[in-house]
């Protein structure tokens, strides 16, 4: 989106209520994998609890909050503290918590968007949900030029999308090797959501203050980095905002 809408964004954020503070990778330091039965365990100790075209379903509804052509009747399922993290030259941390991410996408909305090129898939091992998709914005910036953006989610024993991750669909902007693993379903994906202690619970909740928490923090800097903009959310989202620079749309969708 342009900056004159993400600083409309910014200005309306103060308004919201933020939740409270209490969260097969090679980015990063690796952390233990706990006991799934611990606060900690990880996403990928969840098995699927509903069918692939469940997840495919729900990982497109997402983008039906950016389509201008579609008149909403209801959310994805989002839990409880739902995280989007998308990786520069996106803002990192743009929502946490299922109030905050419903009203921001509420807001987008005020900057037309269609998402016509979807490709969602279901999957069996976390994330359930994954697509590939392309934006085009109502707005002369973008001359009509789409946006591609591959997209994760994650989601709980009750179908409800706890992690959304994205990264620009740019060569050396993505987890894997494109052209060999099209749907990052190999080894050596660099993905933040496999890393985040809590999102393994059977409702996918995360506790910022657990001591399992405190661990990755230790020991993995992308986890300390989600864990400091979670607990300062405005403050840290609108730091990467001013950070981010004029040409954040031509380098994010390849111009």
């Amino acid at each position: 989106m342009n900056r004159p809408l993400l600083v409309a964004l910014t200005l309306s954020f103060p308004l919201l209520s933020l939740p409270a503070c209490s969260g097969d990778t090679d980015s990063g330091a690796a952390t233990a994998a706990p006991a799934c039965d611990g606060e900690g365990a990880l996403m990928d100790c969840l098995e699927p609890t509903q069918t692939m075209a469940y997840y495919a379903e729900k990982s497109s509804m997402y983008f039906d909050t950016m389509d201008r052509r579609v008149e909403l009747d209801g959310w994805p399922p989002y839990g409880e503290t739902v995280a989007r993290w998308e990786w520069p030259p996106w803002l990192k941390l743009t929502a946490y918590g299922r109030e905050n991410i419903e009203a921001s996408d509420t807001l987008l909305r005020a900057y037309p968007s269609i998402v016509e090129e979807r490709d969602c898939r279901g999957f069996d091992t976390q994330p359930f949900g994954r697509c590939r998709v392309v934006f085009y914005y109502d707005d002369p910036e973008h001359e009509g030029r789409g946006c591609p953006i591959y997209e994760e989610f994650v989601f709980n024993d009750d179908g409800e999308i706890t992690w959304i991750e994205a990264w620009s669909d740019q060569p050396g902007m993505l987890p894997m090797d494109a052209d060999a693993d099209p749907w990052a379903e190999g080894t050596g994906v660099t993905r933040l959501s496999a890393r985040i202690p809590g999102l393994g619970h059977a409702d996918g909740s995360l506790d910022l203050d657990g001591a399992a928490m405190q661990a990755a923090v230790a020991a993995d800097g992308d986890v300390a980095d989600f864990h400091g903009r979670a607990s300062d959310f405005f403050a840290t989202w609108t730091a990467e905002l001013e950070a981010a620079g004029d040409d954040m749309w031509a380098r994010g969708c390849g111009w």
